[in-house]
């Protein structure tokens, strides 16, 4: 039976842009749009898609109803609105309105960039060296991603950013939180595809430029051809009537970095940087990781006011009283005050890199904010994912797509050690994309591999990635059970080859990693002239002398070698069960904590049909 034709109801639609969140329910969209679920729910049938009052729906079902109505919409994220009302709640807008008797000059923020190999770590590592005080434990400062010098009694921060192409979104974000970019082009090699990159990230930011031309201590070095490329670009030096600043050094032989820096002061004085030291801190995240010993732990960089352990502090979805400050020496600190880069410990999870972070009011306000932003943040990653449910193929399925004619979408939930890892995969894979093949992220996370991704995953029709980070016991059963794909891996071209080889039909022979046994840490003995001895509790399978072993913490992998000894008492033995007691010798590894888990693997090859 053929049913009737949709007539959209005769109530006015609301005059002028109406703000609909995306992945709306019919119910909720019905009630912004003045119409009811029903109306909604009868509509996407006749195009085919069969929802109910209750589901999340895609951007375009929401674009395709409020066009048929005539209703002009704003799609916004989760919570974007919301977000407003939560910096209200945190005070942002008093912390912003500064009085200028309150301002002071601070430290230059330098951010380093150019093309990989052109000599930006090596530049900042000369930097760095030639401020570390003599005597200093070690005689270099421990790296954190930023560090501070002192030139002419004047403090300069630099932030270093990773020069590899997968890097790239990291890249924009710390030209976000800079003053000044140091463009880093080598005089043998001259402007290369990241160098532009650089240039555009630098120019959205609309900070200043100045050039440092490494190298020119080479013998086919040529700098005059290096300036002639950057004047193409806009970027005209002063020598030639330009404004831009370049300076000619060698980060080798420790040819002009002097010169650098002194031009860097004279930049930032120009800006005029000033802020307030005085009140609550706010600034931003510049990288993010869970550390194995530490909890959570997030390199900030200070924008306002003076950040002090014991400060209740909001980061995105993360929150927490400051436990420690650790600066750009390894030395623990109580304070750190505009341009001061710190790590922070003692946040409830990981931070994401690039969030702002602001000291609330107090412990009660900072754990509400975070809480809404959580769930505002699930919700967005639901709907993300709500268009996709069920339309995504598996990897191995990619091809016979294609090959078909059809425009596969590839799912996938991504799961990694660290943020910047995450960062870098995300964009990595998005670079593959073509015509016939979309990638749909319907999670992106960090920590292990949990039971609630593989539902996910399940749900979506998801290939799950993981880079660094493994699936528990419980997690691997719920994926067999719900036949979800987990393809782990620990180097990131591994994994950019497999996507590709999928998409060209050349998936290589697998190697099917078959867990063997798996056993708890539960205490820890000293032997002499051997080292740390696991003492186990079995749990699953069987763990067998000499077998490949990955030790997890938190589901994360932090060691991967062989089980040198095994024994049930005082014996040595060849194998234990599950259900009993062991003793466990690993090959190199004494960083042994009570509750870790040590995983037995063989690998066994799958060959491709």
């Amino acid at each position: 039976m053929d049913m009737p034709s949709y007539t959209p109801a005769e109530a006015p639609v609301p005059e002028g842009e109406i703000v609909v969140e995306r992945a709306s329910t019919p119910q909720e969209l019905g009630s912004r749009l003045n119409r009811t679920a029903a109306d909604v729910v009868r509509f996407l049938m006749q195009q085919g898609e069969m929802v109910t009052a209750t589901q999340s729906l895609s951007d375009d079902m929401i674009e395709l109803f409020s066009a048929e109505i005539g209703a002009e919409i704003r799609l916004v994220d989760p919570g974007e609105e919301q977000e407003v009302e939560l910096q209200k709640v945190l005070g942002v807008d008093e912390l912003d309105d500064e009085d200028e008797a309150d301002l002071v000059p601070r430290a230059p923020v330098i951010t380093v960039m150019g093309h990989v190999d052109h000599g930006k770590t090596k530049l900042l590592d000369q930097i760095r060296n030639a401020n570390v005080v003599a005597g200093e434990a070690g005689g270099i400062t421990q790296h954190i991603g930023a560090y501070q010098v002192v030139k002419n009694g004047r403090a300069i921060t630099f932030i270093d950013t990773p020069g590899h192409e997968a890097f790239t979104a990291m890249r924009a974000r710390g030209a976000e939180a800079t003053d000044i970019v140091v463009l880093v082009v080598a005089a043998d090699d001259g402007v290369m595809p990241q160098t532009l990159e650089a240039i555009d990230h630098a120019r959205a930011a609309d900070v200043p430029i100045v050039v440092a031309v490494n190298k020119i201590d080479r013998d086919n070095a040529d700098p005059d051809r290096v300036l002639a490329q950057l004047a193409e670009r806009g970027l005209v030096p002063e020598s030639w009537g330009g404004d831009t600043i370049v300076c000619q050094i060698s980060a080798l032989q420790n040819i002009g970095i002097e010169e650098l820096l002194d031009n860097l002061l004279v930049v930032a004085e120009l800006e005029d940087l000033e802020a307030n030291p005085t009140g609550r801190a706010k600034g931003v995240v510049l990288e993010a990781e869970l550390d194995v010993g530490r909890g959570p732990v997030a390199t900030v960089l200070v924008q306002r006011g003076t950040l002090a352990v014991g400060d209740p502090l909001v980061a995105g979805a993360a929150w927490g009283r400051v436990r420690a400050l650790i600066n750009d020496k390894g030395e623990q600190v109580k304070t750190a005050g505009p341009s001061e880069p710190v790590q922070v410990l003692g946040l409830s999870e990981v931070a994401e890199a690039g969030d702002d972070f602001v000291v609330a009011p107090d412990d009660r306000t900072a754990r509400q904010v975070a809480g809404k932003r959580e769930h505002y943040h699930r919700v967005a990653n639901i709907g993300g994912s709500a268009s996709a449910i069920n339309a995504g193929a598996r990897l191995e399925d990619i091809f016979s797509q294609i090959q078909a004619g059809e425009t596969a979408t590839l799912n996938l939930v991504i799961k990694a050690d660290v943020t910047g890892s995450l960062e870098a995969v995300t964009e990595s894979l998005k670079k593959l994309e073509r015509d016939e093949v979309k990638l749909s992220f319907v999670l992106r996370g960090v920590g292990g591999i949990t039971q609630y991704d593989i539902q996910l995953a399940a749900a979506s029709n998801a290939t799950l990635i993981g880079f660094n980070v493994r699936p528990d016991r419980k997690a691997r059963e719920l994926a067999d059970a719900e036949g979800v794909e987990i393809r782990t891996y620990e180097v990131i071209y591994h994994l950019l080859e497999d996507i590709e080889n999928a998409m060209v039909g050349m998936l290589a022979p697998e190697f099917e990693e078959v867990v063997t046994g798996e056993a708890e840490v539960r205490e820890i003995f000293r032997v002499p002239k051997i080292g740390a001895i696991a003492g186990c509790y079995v749990t699953n399978g069987t763990i067998t002398r000499n077998s490949k072993v990955r030790f997890l913490r938190e589901g994360t992998i932090i060691w991967k070698g062989t089980v040198n000894s095994l024994r049930r008492f005082k014996d040595d033995v060849r194998e234990v069960a599950t259900g009993f007691e062991c003793g466990i010798g690993l090959s190199d590894f004494q960083d042994l904590k009570a509750g870790d888990i040590i995983e037995t693997f063989e690998e066994r090859e799958i060959p491709r049909t």
